[in-house]
């Protein structure tokens, strides 16, 4: 099947973290929207997603096309019912499209041709990713389906005998990752440990978490679950309910909580973020369609950082903080609760943080993970410049 991931309107409400990325591509439980479908779907998989992101994120039109929505995370009674679409048929969750199947002209058209499309509703329960935090809020429910998928017909690697084990059976460990002298309590949800990650001496880790190939758990971390710690990570500290999508450090302590980071962020030693109000009442975030804070309904929520974006040492996030994309925040004092990308600054004030700036400190970050900052990559990172220039009013 050639299987395309859509998106609608509503990624911009996932701002920053979609500047860079299709929806498919956010994560929680243990995978990505992407992967929760290719365990499902077999197929060649592309993203119908955004003008600036289709050169790194192309779609890819065959003659028969299967698109299903990157907000959503399938289930297997989903994915069955997707396999059995015919041409023009379709299937909605909530009055909103899931799945299709289209020739190539009627794909390419999508979502124009609504109307072409026999539709009909699937009433079974599904996640679905509307706003950043909804990430967070799904993904005890998703560990679970994704610990499934993925251990099924497996046997776990053996985990040393220096380490103490509560509730073993829910407890997966890859070739190759290292764990020792560490106490694991899965009772309250699967524990994943990545292919050749690595969990230090004196970790403490309650379920439900996942450690990604190649992370690392820093020597006396605390993990209160559910927490995903993405590809190439390196933790430390005290995380709680906290999602980080991969080459990302948070590697000394301090505290994150109910927080989303993208890709190549890195929070400074000593840098708390706080995930509750002192008055107790739900929590504002900004949005961005809305151009202003926006009621989440949630009592705990953190900060949500775009791509690239550092914090120096003992920066204080308020709760409900968003970092846009390419930010360097320090000094002393809280940062606004909005900071718009490519800002250079903290408390004290912000200027523009410049490309050229930008793009020599991630050159030499990814480095050290043995990956390039491509032409590709200098040319997204500007558009997304260029896109969030308005939101920068300093």
């Amino acid at each position: 099947m050639n299987i395309i991931l859509f998106e609608t309107d509503q990624r911009n409400c996932l701002l920053p973290l979609c500047y860079t990325r299709p929806v498919a591509m956010l994560r929680t439980g243990i995978l990505t929207i992407l992967e929760k479908w290719q365990y499902r779907l077999t197929g060649d998989f592309s993203f119908k997603t955004e003008a600036h992101l289709k050169e790194k994120f192309p779609v890819k039109l065959e003659e028969d096309n299967i698109l299903v929505s990157g907000h959503i995370c399938p289930n297997d009674e989903l994915a069955v019912l997707v396999k059995e679409l015919a041409a023009f048929e379709g299937i909605k969750w909530q009055g909103v499209p899931v799945a299709l199947r289209l020739p190539k002209m009627e794909a390419k058209a999508f979502p124009e041709l609504k109307s072409m499309v026999n539709w009909k509703e699937y009433d079974g329960d599904l996640d679905s990713i509307r706003y950043a935090w909804d990430l967070n809020e799904v993904s005890a429910r998703q560990f679970k389906l994704d610990f499934k998928v993925i251990t099924a017909g497996r046997a776990s690697a053996i985990l040393s005998q220096t380490n103490q084990v509560v509730a073993p059976e829910n407890i997966f460990v890859e070739e190759g990752a290292k764990v020792e002298f560490a106490i694991i309590n899965a009772s309250s949800g699967p524990v994943y440990i990545g292919k050749d990650s690595e969990i230090m001496e004196g970790s403490l880790i309650r379920g439900p978490f996942a450690l990604g190939e190649h992370a690392v758990l820093n020597m006396g971390s605390k993990i209160y679950g559910p927490v995903c710690i993405g590809p190439y990570c390196k933790v430390g500290g005290e995380i709680s309910h906290s999602i980080l999508l991969g080459y990302s450090n948070k590697g000394h302590d301090g505290f994150l909580g109910h927080s989303v980071l993208g890709e190549w962020c890195n929070l400074g030693a000593g840098s708390n973020v706080s995930n509750l109000k002192n008055t107790y009442d739900k929590v504002k975030v900004w949005n961005y369609p809305d151009n202003k804070f926006i009621r989440t309904g949630q009592q705990f929520c953190g900060v949500i950082m775009g791509d690239h974006s550092k914090a120096g040492i003992n920066t204080m996030f308020n709760t409900g903080t968003v970092v846009g994309v390419g930010c360097n925040i320090h000094g002393a004092g809280f940062p606004r609760q909005f900071v718009p990308s490519f800002s250079d600054g903290g408390a004290h004030g912000y200027k523009v943080h410049q490309l050229k700036t930008v793009f020599g400190t991630a050159a030499q970050v990814m480095a050290r993970r043995s990956t390039v900052l491509t032409d590709v990559d200098q040319r997204l990172l500007t558009a997304v410049f260029d896109i969030s220039t308005p939101y920068r009013k300093f």
